[in-house]
This record gives structure tokens, sequence and C-alpha cells, in this order.
């Protein structure tokens, strides 16, 4: 019996790092396909799978179920503006699980739109830690340096992300703002 059960968690081990290769590799190719795409409409399909990888926690056992279940629950309480909620999901999903860089990059959501910009900072230099390739976390960066009036910052994040993305809408649209007000402030 115990040779079953040895048997058995081996085996499903193999398939979890099975598993988890495929994520990675699925990434990648997005990845790849995001920086080459040529237009703004292909490059938005691709960003949604990203997305959607990074929104499903990488264990597919009952454990990543339940946490890709409350990392959605947490969203819908975002979009209900019932952000010390969803502080608090967050919070609860990193303490289960700090190396998911989703649940990171999310809290940094709601510490943005709760005005606490440095501790937003603070979650995105994790989830960029854990996912370097996180336009998400970078655009969102830039939206906190932009708050603390850092613009060249926000440029830099934003020339980051579009190392990654190369047709990133908000990036396109923001560096020539920010430039402008950089100017404006060496005047």
């Amino acid at each position: 019996m115990k040779k079953f059960i040895s048997i058995l968690i081996l085996s499903f081990l193999f398939f979890s790092n099975v598993n988890a290769e495929d994520r990675k590799s699925e990434l990648d190719k997005l990845f790849a396909e995001l920086k080459n795409t040529k237009s703004l409409s292909s490059a938005q399909i691709v960003e949604k799978k990203i997305q959607k990888i990074w929104s499903i926690h990488p264990s597919d056992d009952r454990r990543g179920f339940r946490l890709t279940e409350l990392l959605n629950q947490g969203s819908v309480l975002i979009n209900r503006r019932e952000l010390s909620k969803a502080y608090d999901l967050f919070t609860k999903i990193i303490a289960t699980e700090p190396n998911w860089s989703e649940a990171w990059n999310k809290r940094a959501t709601v510490l943005y739109l709760m005005n606490q910009y440095q501790s937003s900072l603070d979650d995105i230099k994790i989830t960029l830690a854990l996912e370097p390739r996180h336009f998400g976390a970078l655009s969102g960066q830039a939206l906190n340096y932009i708050e603390l009036k850092e613009y060249e910052k926000a440029v830099q994040s934003y020339k980051i992300a579009q190392k990654i993305y190369p047709l990133l809408d908000s990036a396109k649209k923001m560096i020539p703002e920010l430039k402008k007000l950089i100017n404006d402030q060496a005047i």
C-alpha cells in the first residue's frame, strides 16, 4: 500500500511539473507572438490569453482551483469598489501562495485605487520579481509614478512595458504626454 501511495504521489508531482512546464511554454509562445504582432487588435487578443493564464493559479489541484476562485472574487470586489474587502482577500491569497505574481498584482491595483501609491509600488516590485514580463504591473507602476509626480520613472516603466508589448496602447498614449509634463517642469 505504501508503495502504491508513493507511486501515486510521484506521478502527481510529475504531472504537476508537466503542467507548470506547459504553462511556461505557452506563456513564452504568447510573449513571442505579442512582441511580433503588427496589429493592435491581434495584440489585444494575445494580451487577453496571457492575462487568462496569469489569473489561473499554476497548480491544477483543488487548492489551485480554490485560489483561482478567490482571485476572481477579489476582482469582483474591485469592480464593486469594495476595496478593503478586496485588499483583505488578496492579502489572504498572498499569505497562502506568496509566489503567485497575479495575487500581488491584484493587491497592487487595490492599493493604487486606495491612493496608497508607495505600497502599490512595493507590491508591483514583487510582482515583477515573480513575472518580469508583467506588462500590466509595469503599466500600474507607471500610473503610481504619475500620481507621485515622478514622470521620468513613469516613462521608464512604460518603455520597459513596450519592450515586452510593443503595441501597448497606454504606453503609446502616455509617453508623449509625460515627456511634455517633464519639459514643462524644466521651464
